[in-house]
């Protein structure tokens, strides 16, 4: 309910309001989040690294896939390590960076897409799930939406055991 976004067809208006959203929020959690908790995993659940990580992840192949192409070897790379929080662990800062100019991208990306290409098929992977582009501008959006809701909510349960 931001109004208009510039550049941004109304019928892709509520995708870019849901990324503009998750990117606020994950950059709210910047300063909340110690770094000895990013890659904490309270109760096995997901860390809030691999939350913020395949956020930016997903939204990357799911426009990919948007744009009619497959995923290239370093998108399958970066995919197979999302929950890999790296040696030295990489920090919230820098996570948050990372998926927030992946965001920047998906707007961009929003605006270059053409309205009489929304309903175009697109195939999903090897299977080539049926699709179509406006199925994934919003899929991506609302899975932006859910990771990011993730990662708060991981926050909010580690932030409530390290007090006790």
């Amino acid at each position: 309910m931001r109004g208009p976004i510039e550049g941004i067809d109304p019928l892709l208006m509520p995708a870019a309001h849901a990324l503009v959203q998750a990117r606020e929020d994950l950059e709210g959690l910047v300063p909340q989040v110690p770094d000895a908790l990013v890659w904490e995993r309270p109760g096995g659940a997901a860390s809030i690294g691999f939350h913020v990580r395949h956020l930016g992840g997903a939204l990357d192949r799911l426009f990919t896939y948007a744009r009619g192409e497959g995923l290239s070897d370093a998108q399958k790379t970066a995919l197979r390590a999302e929950g890999e929080p790296g040696d030295p662990p990489v920090a919230l800062t820098d996570l948050v960076r990372q998926t927030g100019d992946q965001i920047v991208r998906a707007l961009d990306q929003l605006r270059e897409t053409p309205r009489d290409r929304l309903l175009e098929f697109r195939g999903i992977g090897r299977a080539q799930l049926p699709s179509n582009v406006l199925g994934l501008l919003f899929h991506a959006a609302e899975h932006s939406s859910r990771h990011a809701g993730q990662a708060i909510t991981t926050a909010k349960l580690l932030g409530a055991s390290a007090r006790g």
